[in-house]
């Protein structure tokens, strides 16, 4: 089987190949091509797969390209990780809300939008040329805003393409292990829109065992999102929030946290990834333990912005692993390709999983997987302060879109002065006027 990673030079690829390294069964990946813009970039993941592969019987073969539709050509799975203007683009989305006085995280609220709007256009061009010339390839979306990136996807690419996120899995082990529930049993009644979900039961043997978490405060705030959102907030909610819903929950805190931090997240990952492709070039540079040693600084230091707007302090050691999103795709690949059936929370179509939205609105939510692909499960409705809050976010999407397939400044305007997050019309104008300044990538919109 082969796989085709998109933004192959990307930090996180280890982690996939880690993944591959450990697949033993029949039918895995046994050829991986690695492509991105970069070179240099290339030339240093390479160096830490090649040390992992070290010792490892028949590890899948890695090849490297520039070329896009080489990439793409002759694929079975092809992952898009890309970033389109890289950590140095995340870090504009970043100051000029923080300028505005609004979030500018990379996916949630202004940077979110900039960062799409920059995203979009590029991911159609993908989309389009796996369509033309690998029309039987499965694309796995990493690429942020991943809801939204994948919905503009899919638009070309049909069900063939499905977004992948690790935060709910992340969350429902979290929960699980707050209970004193074996993950592996445990079926999550997860819903929303990436990175705007919530876990409203966690079920084993037929009993959701939620209520018995909300009503333990030792066992409620025992994990991240307790101490996040606190014991009082849940059990207002009857549910457990993604952790992104945060900075909508403490928008204040976090406008604040952000404003007050010496580096923002993207400024503190821009300085901390330059100096590993950098030293990555001297001679001598163990590959693999000056990559790991990077990895476990970024864990350790995710999300210290929310957790200084709460108080909370460092992450503790049971909280610093994800929901493994390499795992999670390896579990989507396998269940397509060898028809090994499972249930997955992932980025769909809706097909009326996630009413009021419509059939074409990507949502995460538990999805049947097999050789046919991914089947979203329809659950129970949504509260309604919840559907509030995702048909607006829903509606921003659209017009991010709208803006970035149509090149309509007037949408792509919509789009932030409509985001619950962005409260003033007249923010929103200056918002616009500020990313296409600093952003040459949306020279594009035009009134």
């Amino acid at each position: 089987m082969k796989l085709t990673i998109l933004g192959g030079g990307g930090f996180r690829v280890p982690l996939v190949y880690r993944a591959l390294l450990a697949d033993r069964a029949e039918g895995r990946v046994t050829h991986v091509t690695l492509h991105d813009l970069d070179p240099a970039r290339l030339d240093a993941i390479v160096k830490v797969l090649r040390q992992q592969a070290d010792g490892q019987p028949d590890a899948p073969v890695v090849t490297v390209t520039t070329d896009l539709d080489e990439a793409v050509t002759g694929a079975d799975f092809v992952f898009s990780a890309i970033r389109v203007g890289g950590l140095a683009g995340r870090v504009i989305d970043e100051r000029v809300a923080l300028d505005q006085g609004v979030l500018g995280q990379e996916t949630v609220g202004a940077g979110g939008i900039s960062y799409a709007l920059r995203t979009i256009p590029v991911a159609i061009d993908i989309a389009q040329r796996i369509a033309r010339l690998a029309p039987d390839a499965w694309v796995i979306n990493f690429t942020n805003p991943a809801g939204m990136v994948t919905e503009a996807m899919s638009r070309y690419l049909g069900d063939r393409v499905i977004g992948i996120c690790d935060s709910p899995v992340g969350l429902g082990k979290r929960v699980a292990r707050a209970l004193g529930i074996d993950p592996e049993r445990a079926w999550l009644d997860y819903a929303g829109l990436n990175h705007l979900g919530w876990l409203r039961g966690i079920w084993v043997d037929g009993v959701d065992h939620l209520p018995r978490l909300l009503a333990d405060e030792n066992a409620l705030t025992s994990f991240e999102e307790g101490k996040l959102f606190g014991a009082d907030w849940l059990r207002t909610l009857g549910a457990v929030p993604n952790e992104y819903l945060h900075h909508y929950y403490f928008n204040r805190e976090s406008v604040a946290a952000a404003q007050a931090a010496e580096h923002t997240r993207g400024a503190f990952l821009l300085d901390q990834q330059e100096r590993f492709y950098e030293r990555m070039q001297t001679p001598g540079t163990p590959p693999f333990a000056l990559w790991d040693a990077t990895r476990l600084e970024r864990e350790a230091t995710y999300g210290a912005d929310v957790r200084e707007a709460s108080g909370v302090g460092e992450r503790d050691s049971c909280d610093l692993e994800s929901g493994g999103y390499e795992l999670v795709a390896l579990a989507l690949m396998r269940a397509i390709a060898l028809d090994e059936r499972t249930t997955l929370i992932l980025n769909v179509r809706s097909r009326g999983a996630l009413a009021p939205l419509d059939a074409a609105a990507v949502v995460e939510v538990p999805c049947h997987v097999d050789a046919n692909g991914a089947r979203p499960i329809i659950g129970e409705p949504l509260p309604d302060h919840a559907i509030g809050l995702v048909t607006s976010v829903k509606a921003v999407e659209r017009a991010v879109i709208h803006a970035a397939t149509s090149g309509e400044r007037s949408a792509a305007l919509r789009a932030f002065a409509l985001h619950p997050l962005i409260d003033s019309v007249s923010v929103a104008q200056r918002l616009l006027d500020g990313y296409t300044k600093h952003v040459p990538a949306l020279a594009y919109l035009r009134d």
